[in-house]
Parts: structure tokens; sequence; C-alpha cells
């Protein structure tokens, strides 16, 4: 499309967080820019510079004065504002006012809650008390099963506090997943909900937790809190303490500053294959990523209402934690978007005046496929701009936006990851937006496309590459002797330079499209799991001898993630099979992760070393031609492609006839 479906007019362009950065590089620095590009362009070229103007511009408290900004430029090992002493928190209660709450929250069910600054000050305050008590010191693992309700916000903002290190699970997903992710970390305290309600049914997840602590010697005290039964009792977990009891009283916030680098919550981000990568972020890192990307790219400040639905296992519920870093009161629902029905949200959005709504690119599309006309179920005055990330949104949805929500909405999809808890790629509130574009890429990502020897391209499609480091990039992974784990997932490809893992194309204008995974991990909905953790839980079952998964999502396509299965000699892929093997999928990963379509075939293409050969038969079935995904000397079993190409061909004919 060469004409924009949305201009910000002279108004949104003064009022603009950027605007009031630009103007203030100008009058401090003595720096004009003569539009975003060039902007953009010193950010990724000058890094002291423009990351010192960040944490000048923000004027991030501080123990210690910032000096340095960047003391070594290697990637990885990057060291950033060596010296510097600090806390998250810190950046979060200087913002504390009676005038608007904190955290503004809902429930499936219409529960609704507002929890003030001081209300959430005292919270915290206790809760670092109570955990002090416990023996948590600076450092140690303090873990969540918790979901996305305001007490997660407060358990995060203690355990930061203490410069103790914060990791969480959704208590939607099953034993098999948290226990890949929490027993790398060795975490000392666990906080966890009795159980939850999604889509309208009750989960009681106190069996599970039995199950996690007798699998986690590490864990010496559990914080209960009752979510689902208001009776739950404390004293059913051995040295465990109520909520009520652990956030009672009026303790004075006492906040432990640490340097920069010190690590701040540990996330992961799961690869094809081995355990969930345990990324480990530092507190610095992240609030200068998030202040400049929260106020320059979502434009958000101590105005706004910012609501991004996500789960609290999603690195988009770190992401929302941002806006209490900004002065911005955050808004979070818990429960399933989808229920009652696809309308859940925007009245959520339009009763609690949202400013700025985002949600993964799968919930607008369901929304459009539905035909909800959120204008008729919402009073959407106050919504000023509409975000998306998750998997690429393809122009329909964005058309959809314009037409059923509102022509003058500012449409912000982004880009990013886990990995590094931000964004590649995104918007501005000065530039035009197109349909199917990303508007920018984002200050202080030098993100470029590779071909695949390694040379930039533009207007064309290649592996999303970010050729400097960045603050918020990990620290390392947990446990990873030598950082081996670590330099495999992101600089394997093209040594000192991060690779993604997405196709993009960088546009002749400055724009970006996404066009899917460039490897083959599985991103359902925004929530990226590995392969091997759905085998774990397929191939357990005696009937099944081996299997093979892969996500097929492409931009402008419906995702579809169809699994593979051997059968053991004398059994058959059975309905009632199949249904057991969905069940085992919902329970071991989430419902998100179970696929849409279950095969019976007589191998899986494996390599001369044995290894599952996905990201080529993932390939083949996007459209590629069998010589150019395979090389069948270097395959133990070549002729298992051709059930593949065969199948591949059938779902094309589909696609065209559909």
């Amino acid at each position: 499309m060469d004409f924009p479906a949305w201009r910000p007019s002279p108004a949104v362009v003064a009022a603009a967080k950027l605007t009031a950065f630009t103007d203030w590089l100008a009058r401090e620095k003595g720096l004009r820019f003569a539009d975003y590009e060039a902007l953009w362009r010193w950010s990724v070229e000058d890094l002291e510079g423009f990351w010192g103007a960040v944490w000048d511009y923000h004027a991030i408290p501080a123990a210690t004065p910032r000096t340095a900004v960047l003391a070594a430029a290697g990637m990885p090992g990057a060291r950033w504002f060596p010296g510097v002493s600090m806390n998250y928190v810190e950046q979060v209660f200087r913002h504390a006012t009676p005038a608007r709450p904190a955290i503004v929250s809902r429930n499936e069910a219409g529960e609704q809650g507002e929890l003030s600054w001081a209300e959430l000050q005292r919270q915290v305050g206790a809760l670092a008390a109570s955990l002090r008590a416990m023996g948590v010191q600076r450092g140690d693992r303090v873990v969540a099963y918790l979901p996305n309700i305001p007490e997660t916000a407060v358990a995060f903002l203690a355990v930061a506090s203490l410069g103790a290190i914060w990791s969480a699970c959704s208590p939607d997903m099953g034993r098999i997943a948290v226990l890949d992710r929490f027993r790398q970390i060795a975490p000392r305290v666990l906080i966890a909900v009795d159980g939850y309600r999604y889509g309208g049914k009750a989960y009681d997840r106190r069996e599970l937790i039995h199950e996690l602590l007798a699998e986690l010697p590490s864990i010496a005290h559990m914080v209960l809190l009752p979510g689902l039964d208001a009776n739950a009792d404390a004293a059913e977990f051995a040295n465990c303490t109520a909520w009520a009891r652990a956030t009672a009283g009026d303790v004075p916030l006492r906040v432990e500053h640490v340097p920069f680098e010190h690590p701040l919550w540990v996330v992961y981000s799961s690869g094809t294959t081995g355990l969930p990568k345990p990324i480990v972020h530092s507190q610095g890192g992240i609030v200068v990523e998030h202040v400049k990307l929260g106020a320059f790219h979502l434009d958000l400040g101590p105005a706004d209402r910012f609501h991004w639905f996500s789960s609290s296992g999603w690195i988009m519920w770190n992401c929302q934690m941002m806006g209490l870093l900004l002065g911005s009161t955050i808004c979070i629902y818990d429960g399933n978007p989808g229920w009652p029905d696809w309308t859940a949200l925007w009245r959520f959005v339009g009763e609690n005046r949202v400013s700025f709504f985002g949600a993964g690119a799968a919930f607008f599309l369901s929304c459009l496929k539905a035909q909800v006309e959120p204008n008729e179920v919402a009073d959407l005055a106050a919504l000023r701009a509409v975000g998306s990330t998750g998997s690429p949104l393809p122009p329909e949805g964005y058309r959809w936006i314009y037409d059923h929500v509102r022509p003058d909405i500012w449409l912000n999809p982004v880009s990013g990851g886990t990995d590094f808890a931000g964004c590649f790629v995104g918007g501005v509130p000065t530039l035009p937006v197109y349909l199917g574009e990303m508007q920018c890429r984002c200050l202080g990502a030098r993100v470029e496309a590779f071909d695949e020897a390694g040379r930039p391209l533009i207007d064309a499609v290649g592996e999303l590459v970010c050729s400097a480091p960045m603050p918020s990039m990990p620290l390392m992974f947990w446990n990873d002797p030598g950082d081996a784990r670590y330099r495999e997932s992101y600089f394997d490809m093209y040594p000192g330079i991060w690779r993604h893992g997405d196709w993009i194309r960088i546009t002749p204008r400055g724009g970006a499209i996404i066009y899917g995974r460039s490897d083959a991990t599985i991103n359902r909905h925004g929530i990226r799991m590995g392969t091997s953790e759905l085998y774990r839980a397929v191939e357990e079952l005696p009937e099944i001898l081996d299997s093979l998964v892969v996500d097929l999502e492409y931009l402008g396509r419906e995702s579809y993630m169809p699994l593979f299965v051997v059968m053991r000699h004398g059994h058959e892929l059975t309905a009632a099979l199949e249904s057991t093997l969905r069940e085992r999928i919902k329970q071991a990963l989430s419902a998100r992760h179970v696929p849409n379509e279950i095969l019976a075939v007589a191998e899986i293409p494996r390599t001369l070393s044995g290894k599952k050969m996905e990201l080529p038969v993932k390939k083949l079935l996007l459209g590629q031609a069998i010589d150019k995904v395979a090389n069948p000397d270097a395959m133990a079993n070549p002729d298992s492609l051709r059930w593949f190409v065969d199948f591949a061909a059938r779902r094309a004919a589909l696609e065209k006839t559909a």
C-alpha cells in the first residue's frame, strides 16, 4: 500500500513524548535531526550518546551517579553503566501519587478492583519484609505460580526491591513446563495461587503445587494466595505463610541498591531442542530499555491508562510493568479474552477509559472473524492507540482496526522478544502508518535484514539481526558454563551479531514487515515453547514411537500447527488416542499448544546425527522446493521426506481452492 492508512495530526506530533525528547536533545545536547531516520541512525551509531541521553532525560534515580555508559561493546559481553548502583523499584515509586490509581484490575467474572499507589507501596514493603524474614537475600530466586492479578505485581516488586531474582509461570502451565523452568534456577521461595478460573471453569492447582514442592527441594518457604477458594489453608503446605499474613502491617519499603547489571528476573524462551532457555536480564538494562520503549515508542506517561492483555507467563506481562516505570496506571485483565465472547476486553477497555490497548495479533484476528463491533459494545472515546504483537498482524488486521475501532486511531504493532524483553521494530506517534507495516526500527536497536552470507538487504526478506548491543540483552543464561548455550542461541550464524530467528523486510521508507519465525520454535498466540517440551509429553505414551511438530506461522495466513506421530507396531492413531494426546499436551504445556491436526506417518525425517528435521519440514510446508530445504546425503532416512512433500502439495492445493 503506497499511501498511509493514518497520519499523525500536528497536535499529536507536538504532544508526543518523542517530540519532547528531540526538543530536549536540541536544547541540552545541541543535537538536531532532520527526521526519524536521522535520529535512529544516531541512536545506533553513538551508543554512549544515545543511552546516556535516555538516562539523563528520564533522570533515573540511582545511589551512585552514572559516568561511563558502555565499558565494553562486544556481543555477547557488552558492559553497561559501570559503577551505577540502583533499583528498579525506585523508578516505579518515584511516580507515587494520590491523583490516580497504580493498578486497575478485572477478572473474567467481572470482579473489578483498584490499587492506589500508597497501598501498592505498603503491600510491597510488607511482603519484602516477610521475604527477608524467610531469609531471602540479594541474588536468591523467588518464583511465582500466579495469574495476571495485582498480587503478582506486588510480589514482583517486593522481590526486586530486595535485589532477589524473580521468575514466574502462569498457573495454566502444566507440571512438566513449570518444572522444566523452575528446576533450572533452584528457587528459595515459591509464591503460588491455589487455583484460577479460565473460560468460566475453575481449576484447582493445589495437588500440582504439592508435586512442584516435592520435585523442587531448594524451596524452603512458600506463600499461598487464595485465588479460587477463599478458605484455602496455608497449613496444607510445609513452611507456608498465608498471603494476607505476608502482606499485613505498615512496614516502610526498604530498597536494596544493586549494580546496574544485577539480575532482575529469569524469563524463558524455548529453543527447538533442550530445556527452555533461562534468560537473565539486568535491573538497569530493563529500566533503560523500558523507559525508552514505553515513552518514545508507546508514548506512555502519567496521564495514560495502559492495558496490554497477557498471561503472567508471557514477556508482555513484564512489559506491562513498564507502565509503572513511567507513572502510567496499568489496567490488567485476568481470564479468557474470548469468554463469554470476544467483546470482553473491549468492554474492559471502554469502561476503564484505557488510552493504550495492546494484545496479541491472534486476538484482533479472532475479533475480525467473530464480526465484533467494538464501538457497539464500548465507549472507546479515551482510546488513542492500539498495539499488537506475538505474531505478524496482516494487512486485513490493520484494516479491521481502522474500519471497526476508529479511523483516527494510532495503530502500533511491535515485534521483539522474550530474549531481550524489548522491541526491535515498532512505532512512533510522529510517523504515518501503512497497512501491514510496522513504522520504524526502534531507537537504539541496530536492526538489519541479512542474507545467508551476512550481507544487509533493503526491501528483501532476510534474517532479522541486531548488529549493535542493547542494554536489555541477556546478562547470561542461568547455569550456562562459558555462555555456550547463549552464544549458540543468538550468535551461531553471524559471529558477534545477534540473529533473532525472525524473517524481516526493511522497506525503503524505513518501516519493517515481520514474516514469522525463521527457526522451528513454536510460537502460539505469542507464547514461545520449545518443541522438545511437547515431545516429552507426547512420547511418554507407549503407543507413540516418534513425533515431530512444526508451527506454520507466516504473514497473512492463520497459524497452523500439525503434529506428526509414528505409531508403535500394533497400534493405530484412533480418535480416542488423539483425544488423549491433545489432553496430555494441554496439561503438560497449555491449551495454546494443542496442535491443529495430528497425523500418523511412517517415519520422522532425521539427520545423520539423529536430529529431527523440524526446520526443513516447516520450509516444505511453507512452499519451498525439496532441493532447497534438505540434502539427502545428510539424512539418515531420505525417503521419509516423500510423504511430507506429498502432504505439502495437498495442503497447497487446498489453500488455492479455499
